[in-house]
C-alpha cells in the first residue's frame, strides 16, 4: 500500500480551511510550520529545533520555523499531503513514505543494499543521493537533506526473530511502503501497514505481533513495555528526509533560499552525531527495561529477500539500474 500521489479534493478543502503555511507579520516576519510523528524526545525532533534556531539566526528572526511534534498536525502521511497543498511548510519522513511520489525513493529501502555506513554516506552525500532529493518536485516536495534513522531491526511480543522462518505467521506492522511490505513477505511474515502513531495501541491489542525500526525509535516511543524482544539483524538502514512543500520554498528570495538549505544541513550534521549518542544509550535502556537483545546470523535474511532484486530487475529495470550504481559505488 502506497501513498496516493496527490490527496483528495475533499482533504484539500479540509486543510485549506484549517491550516495557514505561512504569514506576515507587523515585521514582516515569515513563519513556516513544521510538523512530525515523532516524540519531542526523539534525536531528530531536537534537530529540528536546532534548524529553527539556525534559520532565525540566519535570517535575523525574519523566518520562524515552529516545530510541532508528536502527530499534533497530522500522522505522516497527512503531513505529506498538507505539504503538497502549501497548508504545511516543512516534515521529515522515512525516505519509505515519499516512494508514492517519487518512485525512485523505493531504491533506499531495499534490504542490505549497503556494505556498511561509510558505502550509505557516500550515496547519500554523492550525486544518486542529491537527485533522488530532488525527485518528488514533481509532486509540490523537494527534500533539503537526510537524517540518519539507523538500521531498522524486528522487535516481537512473544518469541525472538532468531531466523526468517521465525516471522511465520507473524503480523508485522510495516509504514505504507510496497518494499517494505514486499520484503517482509519475502521472509515469510505478514505486513501490516499501521501509522506510527498509532502502533503502540496496535501492539497492545494483537492487531500486529511486531514491527521493525531502529533503537531511539523503539525506546522513545516505548514500544518496547509490549515487545520483549529485539532482534538486531538491521535488514534496512533508510534515512529519514526532510522536505519542504515547493510552494514555501518557490515563495522565499533565493537569499532566503541558501539560508534554509543551510540551516537544514547543519541540523543534519548534528542530527548524526546525537544519533548515534542516542543509539547507544537507548539500546542501553532497552537492556535495563528487561528487552531480550539478540543478533541473529544476517546470512538466512538476505537470502530470504535475494529475490527482491530479482523482481526488480524484471519489474523496474530503471531501479534496478539505480541498485547497480549504488553497488558501484566504493
Amino acid at each position: 500500500m502506497q501513498y496516493p500521489k496527490k490527496p483528495s479534493y475533499f482533504f484539500l478543502l479540509i486543510c485549506i480551511c484549517l491550516f495557514t503555511l505561512s504569514c506576515q507579520g507587523p515585521q514582516s516576519k515569515k513563519i513556516i510550520k513544521m510538523g512530525h510523528a515523532l516524540v519531542p524526545s526523539h534525536p531528530v525532533h531536537e534537530a529540528m529545533l536546532f534548524l529553527a534556531q539556525r534559520l532565525e539566526e540566519k535570517s535575523n528572526g525574519q523566518i520562524i520555523v515552529k516545530v510541532y511534534p508528536n502527530q499534533q498536525l497530522g500522522t505522516e502521511r497527512e503531513l505529506v499531503e498538507l505539504l503538497q497543498i502549501g497548508s504545511l511548510g516543512m516534515t521529515k519522513v522515512s525516505s519509505a513514505a515519499l516512494e508514492g511520489f517519487a518512485p525512485t525513493m523505493k531504491v533506499l529501502g531495499m534490504p542490505y543494499l549497503f556494505r556498511d555506513d561509510e558505502h550509505l554516506n557516500k550515496v547519500l552525500k554523492g550525486e544518486i543521493g542529491k537527485q533522488l532529493l530532488q525527485d518528488p518536485e514533481e509532486f509540490w516536495l523537494r527534500g533539503l537533506c537526510y537524517y540518519d534513522a539507523g538500521k531498522r531491526s524486528f522487535y516481537t511480543k512473544e518469541k525472538p526473530v532468531e531466523s526468517p522462518e521465525d516471522l511465520s505467521g507473524l503480523k508485522v506492522r510495516v509504514m505504507e511502503s510496497a518494499v517494505a511490505s514486499n520484503m517482509v513477505k519475502s521472509m515469510g511474515g505478514s505486513p501490516t501497514p499501521v501509522a506510527y502513531g498509532e502502533l503502540y495501541t496496535a501492539l497492545q491489542q494483537g492487531i500486529v505481533d511486531g514491527a521493525e525500526n531502529n533503537p531511539p525509535s523503539l525506546y522513545t516511543s516505548k514500544h518496547y513495555e509490549v515487545c520483549k524482544f529485539y532482534s538486531i539483524d538491521e535488514h534496512t538502514a533508510l534515512p529519514d528526509v526532510v522536505i519542504v512543500s515547493t510552494k514555501v520554498w518557490n515563495s522565499l528570495t533565493e537569499q532566503e533560499q541558501q539560508w534554509l538549505q543551510e540551516a537544514a544541513d547543519e541540523s543534519a550534521e548534528l542530527q548524526y552525531k546525537i544519533w548515534a549518542e542516542a543509539t547507544e544509550e537507548s539500546l542501553n535502556e532497552l537492556k535495563k527495561a528487561g528487552v531480550q537483545i539478540s543478533y541473529p546470523d544476517k546470512g538466512p535474511f538476505r537470502e530470504a529477500v535475494s529475490s527482491m532484486y530479482e523482481d526488480l530487475k524484471v519489474q523496474s529495470p530503471d531501479i534496478y539500474q539505480l541498485v547497480q550504481a549504488i553497488r558501484a559505488i566504493q
